[in-house]
């Protein structure tokens, strides 16, 4: 589903917010601020079966954290069979159709350099800690036809 946040139902909604402090900051013991304000700006994109929401990911359009579109909060419930992949190219699809974009900027956690670079995007910064993890930045170059 691809949904702007005045689409999402409350149910929906608590949902997500649960998943994404579920993994960003109890699993990776994290505490941070992990609702940022920048969610009434997305397209909340997620794929949902009868056990709830197995991936999730935000689309944000150029301005609102970079000069360029980008994506976040990427999230699979079930790791290394494929859905975090789909998901993802579904947020390029998604950036690429609704806000125009051309480039797609994101902050990686550095282990996660290598699932991105599948994708396309390749590392432009040094690597730099934020909230106590590993970070990198990255960028894709949309091909337009």
């Amino acid at each position: 589903m691809i949904k702007k946040y005045d689409e999402l139902s409350p149910d929906e909604l608590y949902e997500i917010l649960k998943l994404r402090v579920s993994v960003f900051v109890v699993e990776q013991e994290c505490p941070y601020q992990e609702l940022d304000g920048k969610d009434k700006e997305a397209y909340h994109i997620f794929f949902k079966d009868g056990d709830g929401i197995q991936a999730y990911l935000r689309v944000l359009d150029k301005g609102v954290s970079f000069e360029e579109a980008s994506v976040g909060r990427v999230i699979s419930v079930k790791r290394r069979c494929g859905l975090g992949s789909r998901i993802l190219d579904e947020g390029i699809k998604v950036a690429a159709e609704k806000f125009n974009a051309d480039k797609i900027k994101i902050e990686a956690q550095t282990y996660a350099k290598s699932f991105y670079e599948c994708a396309g995007f390749k590392q432009v910064s040094e690597e730099f800690i934020e909230d106590g993890i590993p970070h990198i930045l990255m960028l894709l170059e949309i091909q337009k036809d």
